[in-house]
């Protein structure tokens, strides 16, 4: 019942966001000017609507808080209304490294979810197209914002809100290539796996969470923590950026410290689209894992810990 749940969820964000408006301009902006979608909701509330403006300036906290000031108040042109509902009256915000913390009032949470789901695509798509944010974080009355089912929704990118979706019903049986642990802990094991998946997931995001499932075969063993959460999911020029909250660090399964860390960069690198790997520990590099390997790098494909030697 809670996976019947989680997915009407998904499939009513993905609905909604497919009738997304498409973009406007309501005013011309002048050449060379940088050019911002700010999100609004149409006027039945059903979908977003981007309206294209021009701003300058490259101080983050100063365009933050004129990209907000732009969300609430909606050009008369547009037969449109503010994502941010009027009864939300305080919105404050700090940026750390490329992470975007925003903290709303008390108010937000009397939303109903499909006004929050909209609300919170809007703020995602219009505040990430800042340079160097690349990801929002929602704090409700100093509360991380939780989902329909109650599960902290995490850390948000604009690629979390796909539009354009033409069935969200469609499911097809994807096989994957996963990497776990041998018995000893000191080497990868390779575990063909098939499974239906909804086409609106990425294939990136499937198979972190089938390593998070762990191993089904009898001698494969798992190589990250149950309780670890996939905050997010994005691919640019082949290189994969996963971001893991604190789970991951406090990995206490015996294994050796790269097994981990291999187990994910492997099975990604199994993708045409992924030839690197790069993992945030809740959107940051600074991690350590494990006291020995840091996470401030980009992580390549290596066979070396691979059972039998390098793969051909």
């Amino acid at each position: 019942m809670k996976q019947l749940r989680i997915f009407f969820a998904v499939s009513l964000l993905a609905v909604l966001l497919a009738l997304c408006g498409g973009c406007r301009r309501t005013d011309e902006i002048p050449e060379g000017v940088p050019e911002y979608t700010v999100y609004y909701l149409d006027s039945p509330g059903l979908k977003l609507v981007g309206n294209s403006i021009g701003m300058e300036g490259t101080d983050q906290e100063a365009l933050v808080q004129e990209l907000l000031s732009r969300m609430e108040t909606v050009p008369a042109e547009l037969d449109c209304q503010s994502a941010i509902p009027e009864r939300v009256e305080t919105i404050t915000f700090r940026i750390e490294e490329n992470v975007l913390y925003l903290f709303v009032d008390a108010n937000y949470a009397l939303m109903d979810s499909v006004r929050e789901i909209l609300c919170r695509a809007a703020l995602t798509k219009t505040l990430t197209q800042i340079q160097g944010i690349d990801y929002l974080s929602i704090y409700c009355a100093e509360q991380p914002i939780v989902d329909g089912t109650g599960n902290p929704v995490g850390m948000l990118s604009a690629s979390d809100f796909v539009e354009g979706i033409r069935d969200v019903n469609s499911f097809e049986k994807t096989e994957l290539t996963l990497y776990f642990s041998n018995a000893a802990g000191d080497g990868l094991v390779e575990e063909k796996r098939e499974v239906m998946r909804n086409t609106n997931t990425s294939l990136e995001k499937l198979i972190v969470e089938q390593l998070i499932e762990g191993p089904r075969e009898p001698d494969s063993y798992p190589t990250l923590p149950p309780d670890m959460k996939l905050l997010n999911v994005m691919v640019s020029e082949s290189v994969c950026s996963i971001n893991l909250d604190s789970a991951f660090l406090n990995n206490s399964l015996e294994v050796r410290e790269y097994i981990p860390i291999y187990s994910i960069v492997n099975s990604l690198s199994e993708l045409p689209t992924v030839s690197r790997v790069q993992i945030r520990i809740n959107g940051s590099q600074d991690a350590v894992f494990r006291d020995k390997i840091p996470l401030n790098t980009v992580f390549e494909r290596n066979f070396e810990y691979m059972e039998g030697g390098e793969k051909n």
